[in-house]
C-alpha cells in the first residue's frame, strides 16, 4: 500500500510516557514543530501499569492495613476492601492523571500551539534517520523529522523456560488486572518491584505471600539496617521469604502454580500457590522500533546513549529505553535534555550520581546519591 505523503516536523517523539511528554513540552518552549507518537495511551508506564498505578495500590494497601489493625485493637470485626473496590480507586487515579495530560495536550493544540504540536496514535518504526513509518487505523503514513527522540519505555523482563500467561503466572503488568485477591501468591524476585508488591498484597490481608530471594537478604543493594527493618515488617505481616533459594521450575498445575526451589544446602522443595508474579525487573521496549539497517547501538540494558544522543546522528533515546537509571524523574530530565541539545541550548551535563530515589515499602525508603552499601563497595569513607 502506498504511504501517505510525509508530514515534516522539527522533532518527532516516539512514545507518550513521562519522558516523551516532557520532551514535547520542552520543544514548545523553543518554538519547534513537534509530533508525539504513542501506540497505546498517552501517559505510558508512568500512569498505566507503572509508577502511578502501583503506588496507588500501595497507598490503598497501607490504609487497609491501618484500618485492620485499628479494628483488631478494639475487638471489632475485621474489614478488608474487595478487589473490585480497590480497582475502582486505582482506575480513578489513573483516569484523573490521563485526563489531565490529554486535556493539556488538547488545550495546547487547540490554543496558541496548534501550529506547533501534533499527536498521532499508532505504531512507529524508524526507517532511517529523519524518517518514521507510522501504522495506524488510517493505514500507513510517513513522518519526516529533522530529529527523532525515542521514548518507548520498558516492558517486564521474563525468565527463560517460564511462560507468563498473565492468568496464573503474571508480570508486573498483568498483576494489576486481577479480578480477585488470590489466596496465595509467590513473587519471583526480591528487588524493589518484588518487595513493593509483597508489601501491597500482604497489606490488604487477603493473600499469603511468598518471596523468593536468591541471597541471604532482600534488596541486596540497600543498607543492612534498612533491609532488616523492611524484612521484619514483611514477616510480621505474614510474608514468607525463601532465602538462599534458586527457582528450578514453575508451571501451571491444578488451576494453581507449582514451583520448585533449590536451597544452598542442596535441598529441593516444591510448593503450590494460586498465583505467581515474575518481578525481576524490566527491559527496554525496542522490539520493532527501527529497521534492520538503522544501526542503533544497544547493550544488555537498552540503547547506548551519551547524554541522550545515540550513535546515529539525529536520533536520541531517553527514559527507560536507555541503559542508565530507570526512574520517572530521570526520564523526564533526559527528555528535556535531549530537546535542549537539539536546539543548541548547551544544557548542563546529565549527572546520575546524586539521583533521588524512593521505594514504597513498609516503611518507605528514600535517599539521594549513593548509600552506605555502595560507598563501601567503592572504598569511600562514610
Amino acid at each position: 500500500m502506498t504511504k501517505k505523503t510525509g508530514e515534516h516536523f522539527d522533532i518527532a517523539i516516539v512514545g507518550g510516557g513521562p519522558s516523551g511528554y516532557a520532551a514535547a513540552m520542552r520543544a514548545l518552549d523553543f518554538g519547534k514543530r513537534v509530533v508525539v507518537i504513542e501506540k497505546n495511551h498517552l501517559g505510558g508506564a508512568g500512569a498505566i501499569n507503572g509508577a502511578l498505578s502501583s503506588k496507588t495500590w500501595w497507598a490503598l494497601s497501607r490504609e487497609a492495613a491501618t484500618l485492620r489493625a485499628g479494628l483488631e485493637r478494639y475487638g471489632l470485626p475485621a474489614y478488608t476492601p474487595s478487589m473490585a473496590d480497590v480497582r475502582i480507586e486505582v482506575d480513578r487515579a489513573m483516569a484523573e492523571r490521563l485526563d489531565l495530560m490529554q486535556a493539556q495536550m488538547s488545550a495546547l493544540m487547540q490554543g496558541g500551539y496548534g501550529h506547533l504540536l501534533s499527536y498521532r496514535q499508532g505504531q512507529a518504526r524508524v526507517l532511517a534517520p529523519g524518517r518514521i513509518e507510522l501504522t495506524s487505523t488510517e493505514g500507513p503514513s510517513l513522518i519526516v523529522a529533522d530529529n527523532i527522540i525515542l521514548a518507548t519505555g520498558s516492558r517486564p523482563r521474563h525468565l527463560p523456560g517460564i511462560l507468563v500467561d498473565e492468568t496464573h503466572i503474571l508480570s508486573s503488568d498483568g498483576i494489576e488486572h486481577l479480578q480477585e485477591f488470590p489466596a496465595s501468591l509467590v513473587i519471583v524476585g526480591a528487588g524493589v518491584i518484588g518487595c513493593e508488591y509483597a508489601t501491597i498484597f500482604s497489606g490488604f490481608g487477603r493473600t499469603r505471600v511468598f518471596l523468593i530471594d536468591k541471597g541471604e537478604r532482600i534488596l541486596p543493594s540497600e543498607d543492612a539496617n534498612v533491609v532488616a527493618e523492611v524484612e521484619h515488617n514483611l514477616e510480621a505481616n505474614d510474608v514468607h521469604i525463601h532465602r538462599n533459594s534458586r527457582l528450578v521450575s514453575m508451571r501451571v498445575e491444578d488451576g494453581g502454580v507449582r514451583y520448585e526451589l533449590e536451597f544452598v544446602d542442596g535441598e529441593r522443595r516444591s510448593f503450590l500457590v494460586e498465583k505467581a508474579l515474575v518481578a525481576i525487573g524490566r527491559v527496554a521496549a525496542t522490539e520493532g522500533l527501527w529497521a534492520e539497517d538503522v544501526d542503533i547501538e544497544t547493550g544488555a540494558n537498552g540503547i547506548v546513549a551519551s547524554s541522550t544522543a545515540t550513535n546515529v546522528p539525529g536520533i536520541y533515546a531517553v527514559g527507560d529505553l536507555t541503559a542508565d537509571i530507570a526512574l520517572v524523574n530521570v526520564g523526564e530530565l533526559e527528555g528535556r535534555h535531549a530537546v535542549e541539545q537539539i536546539c543548541g541550548a548547551q544544557p548542563d551535563p546529565l549527572i546520575y550520581e546524586n539521583i533521588s530515589t524512593i521505594m514504597f515499602l513498609h516503611p518507605e525508603v528514600a535517599g539521594v546519591g549513593i548509600n552506605e552499601t555502595r560507598a563501601a563497595e567503592l572504598g569511600i569513607p562514610y
